[in-house]
């Protein structure tokens, strides 16, 4: 039987392997920062982040990973 694979962190993957930019979940970024789930879901709007989305599902996204770091060097 498989392991378990979060949807999120699959999605993640298969992006990163096909893409030059690097991207993170709404949970990484957020543990990266020291906030939670909801408040980095709040953080991406006030902040304007640039959303990755993820097709068939309008509340999911991805954030960039460069966009996180240079916040995290602040």
């Amino acid at each position: 039987m498989n392991a378990f694979e979060d949807w999120n962190q699959k999605v993640k993957k298969t992006f990163n392997a096909t893409s030059t930019e690097d991207v993170l979940t709404v949970t990484e970024a957020g543990n990266l920062l020291g906030l939670s789930k909801d408040q980095m879901k709040s953080f991406a709007d006030k902040s304007n982040l640039t959303k990755v989305p993820i097709m068939r599902s309008v509340h999911r996204y991805l954030l960039l990973k460069s966009e996180i770091d240079e916040l995290v060097k602040k």
